[in-house]
């Protein structure tokens, strides 16, 4: 398979490494220094394309891969706002989009033990919960698109909550789960969900080691999406 990497940052390269070790081709990268066309894509041709970049970029990137006919891969966060049009777009081109929050194995995995957990706690009215995400310095959105996940997640389950906030010193409202995101250097990232009552604290937690996680994520997404039309998630990939 012929890969096209959007963002050549360090998980560009991570990506690139293990696409590589599984016999695939990186037939261009797109950076600051070579910007993305569709002309150079298409002439690329390139079986799908993976897209790590930043917020403000994503949905431009997204677009020109549909218009070239490109399946593509986003791991980039905090662009899904313009999620609908997006998927309007993937349907009038008959397109193919695969898009996560994070794409570890381990982090998917826990975010259907976050949904579970969190219709266990339902009833449990003594308990508070809350996220921590922690992560690299470079990390430009805070909270990360996996807390916000998390949050969705508990949400869904959690009838006495009808929000997530970000904080920082101050008190989450009585109806709001409250994300602390803490920026250190070299954390590729940690995601707590604790439910802390007056007698005890329940926590589960997801720790990346590296990015390798999060490139093999990518490249399994890649695989998955090369001969399907439409939009997916990481859920389809491993069948959650």
């Amino acid at each position: 398979m012929k890969i096209a990497l959007i963002g050549y940052g360090k998980m560009g390269k991570a990506i690139e490494l293990i696409a590589r070790e599984r016999g695939h081709e990186i037939c261009i990268t797109f950076s600051s220094k070579n910007i993305l066309s569709k002309e150079l894509l298409m002439q690329s041709k390139a079986d799908v394309a993976i897209e790590f970049t930043q917020p403000h970029l994503a949905t431009s990137h997204i677009f020109t891969c549909l218009e070239s006919s490109i399946p593509v891969v986003v791991g980039t966060t905090a662009w899904q706002k313009e999620l609908n049009a997006v998927r309007n777009s993937v349907v009038q081109k008959n397109g193919s989009l695969l898009y996560s929050s994070n794409f570890s194995v381990g982090v998917n995995i826990l975010f259907k033990l976050n949904e579970v957990l969190a219709k266990l706690m339902n009833s449990q009215i003594d308990y508070e919960p809350s996220i921590e995400e922690v992560h690299h310095l470079q990390k430009l959105d805070a909270p990360s698109g996996t807390a916000v996940s998390l949050a969705e997640g508990m949400l869904q389950n959690l009838k006495s909550y009808e929000n997530w906030t970000l904080i920082e010193h101050e008190i989450a409202a009585k109806n709001e789960i409250p994300i602390r995101a803490i920026r250190l250097p070299e954390v590729p990232g940690t995601h707590t969900i604790c439910y802390d009552s007056p007698i005890d604290r329940l926590e589960i937690k997801h720790e990346a080691k590296n990015r390798t996680g999060f490139a093999l994520g990518a490249v399994l997404a890649a695989e998955f999406l090369f001969d399907k039309k439409g939009v997916f998630t990481m859920s389809d990939v491993l069948n959650l």
